[in-house]
């Protein structure tokens, strides 16, 4: 019998007997595994009431197939053509999801509110997904939800946070910067109430705003913070702790609130209920000490009976000394267009920009003829790239970015904006949610 020289005896032994390395599971099979089968298959599994009334069996081996590329039995959803799982990618695959729609728990109150006939969220009660859970299958989805391969990074599991549905409440003011309120105030029956709240600041000097607070009551469509153009003359701004209406309850509008409108300077606003938004470390929004805040408040009430808003914001500054960039602010309106009754119409405009800039932010704008906003890059080595989407007027996401869209002198932003206008009439640029707009809004810097 031959024996094997030592050397290589002792190689074969410990090459036998060392651990092997655990490779990363396949982004798929984590979900399975980690999310699906413990939070899900009880109920959604062969033979269950709740898989006999969704359709849906999400057992190992049946899930996937039953998910991606197949249209809701839910037939609200279905009909605003979302599938469970769209394989699209993106953005336009995550808002197209009607998954995403279920488990998204930081988006319960628009939810809630605008899709009473999508069922509950999902887990039902208040048994949300954790944040990492959430992330990690908004990673999959905006990668194409492919069965194989590797498209999300299993540490985003380790985010063990999870939502929790606040009531409404007065803001505490910041510990610095400070706070305005508006209201409460009533809005009437079946109307759209607009109104204009010019509020003095009583700044003595210029400040540097790096994250907003906005707290609102339930009801309204946007809200919005205004500042005036820099030559704008005292004579031009209205009066401090006035209401300004924007229309009569007979929707006469009123021509002088107009007229003060012309100067607005956007400084920062949302259509969410609550909104806490950060700017990245270093850079932050200057706020003139030369004018006040002019607040904007839209609320619907399509109900028969009164309904009350009211509005908190807490404006937080930082000393001069921690800002590297000031980030300025930009609103691309379009107001030239008309949408033919009973026809569905797309809109694009274009606008390019005369220097170079950094875009960190952008939300979009419209009513509820809107189906779809698209705003894509035009020009230079990005020309044509989908930077955002949405096909909701009511709530539309707010985008940051990072890395920052850059943008050369002569390059700019492609506005793409589908209408369908089911009703009698042509429909054109206007104030109240059954007239239209298209506005992108965001912040960047030079």
């Amino acid at each position: 019998m031959k024996f094997l020289p030592k050397t290589i005896f002792f190689l074969i032994i410990l090459s036998a007997c060392s651990e092997k390395v655990p490779s990363e599971s396949e982004t798929w099979n984590v979900i399975q595994e980690e999310i699906l089968t413990p939070q899900c298959v009880n109920c959604h599994s062969q033979g269950t009431a709740i898989a006999k009334q969704s359709g849906l069996i999400l057992s190992d081996g049946f899930s996937y197939g039953a998910m991606v590329g197949v249209p809701p039995k839910n037939i609200a959803a279905k009909n605003d053509n979302l599938v469970i799982v769209s394989n699209e990618g993106g953005l336009k695959g995550l808002g197209k999801s009607f998954l995403w729609e279920k488990i998204n728990a930081h988006d319960r109150e628009h939810y809630l509110s605008d899709h009473q006939n999508y069922g509950q969220m999902m887990p039902p009660g208040d048994n949300f997904l954790n944040d990492g859970q959430l992330q990690f299958i908004r990673a999959w989805i905006e990668a194409g939800a492919p069965e194989l391969g590797i498209v999300a990074d299993e540490k985003l599991l380790l985010d063990s946070n999870k939502y929790k549905p606040p009531p409404f409440h007065p803001l505490d003011p910041p510990e610095k910067g400070f706070q305005v309120h508006l209201g409460p105030f009533e809005v009437p029956p079946n109307f759209e109430r607009e109104f204009f709240h010019y509020t003095d600041t009583r700044l003595n000097e210029d400040v540097f705003v790096n994250r907003i607070q906005i707290e609102m009551r339930p009801g309204s469509h946007h809200f919005i913070l205004y500042s005036f153009e820099p030559d704008t003359k005292s004579g031009r701004l209205p009066d401090f702790g006035v209401n300004r209406e924007l229309r009569d309850p007979d929707g006469a509008i009123h021509t002088s609130t107009l007229i003060t409108m012309l100067n607005h300077q956007f400084f920062t606003g949302t259509q969410w209920p609550r909104m806490d938004y950060k700017l990245p470390e270093g850079v932050a929004l200057r706020l003139t000490s030369k004018f006040g805040l002019d607040q904007n408040a839209h609320y619907v009430n399509r109900s028969d009976s009164v309904i009350v808003g009211e509005v908190y914001s807490n404006i937080h500054t930082v000393d001069k000394s921690q800002v590297e960039h000031i980030a300025e602010l930009f609103a691309f309106s379009n107001r030239d267009f008309s949408l033919p009754p009973k026809k569905v119409t797309t809109v694009e405009r274009t606008y390019r920009v005369n220097k170079d800039m950094y875009i960190g932010q952008m939300f979009s704008h419209a009513h509820e003829l809107m189906t779809e906003f698209i705003v894509k890059v035009s020009g230079g080595s990005r020309d044509g790239e989908v930077v955002y989407w949405t096909d909701d007027w009511q709530h539309p996401p707010i985008l940051e970015y990072d890395p920052l869209i850059e943008l050369k002198s002569g390059e700019g932003l492609s506005l793409i904006a589908t209408f369908d206008n089911s009703t009698d009439q042509t429909v054109k640029f206007g104030f109240l949610s059954t007239d239209e707009m298209m506005i992108v809004f965001g912040w960047y810097f030079e």
